[in-house]
């Protein structure tokens, strides 16, 4: 599991990308696609045209860090987005899910908890 500080958001591109595109290109396509800014820290998420490959973008600490995954066997399962969105958020829950190749769209969460509200005293 992933733990990551809830200011970072995670944006997974909804287009496939070229895996052979490097720290480079793949900033290039933040800035372009997403109108992000790259040294955000915020981790950029991409999948290749077959869906057995994610590469992974983020900045730290004066440089860029990227992560690969190649799937052996199968395809990641991605979030059903709307058909105009060229990215959507995910969070780290639902990043670790994809990596792991679960299918985030038959997870069901349970409401998130709130707690009670009071009347105000008198």
């Amino acid at each position: 599991m992933l733990t990551l500080p809830s200011a970072v958001r995670i944006v997974l591109a909804t287009e496939p990308v070229d895996m052979r595109k490097s720290i480079d290109g793949l900033m290039g396509l933040v800035r372009s696609s997403f109108g992000e800014d790259v040294y955000s820290g915020h981790l950029f998420v991409f999948v290749s045209r077959r869906g057995d490959r994610v590469k992974i973008l983020t900045f730290s600490r004066g440089g860029f860090i990227l992560y690969y995954k190649r799937l052996e066997q199968g395809r990641f399962r991605l979030p059903q987005v709307q058909a105009e969105a060229n990215s959507v958020r995910l969070d780290a829950t639902q990043l670790a899910m994809l990596l792991d190749g679960i299918d985030v769209e038959e997870v069901k969460r349970p409401a998130a908890w709130e707690p009670p509200k009071h009347a105000a005293a008198s």
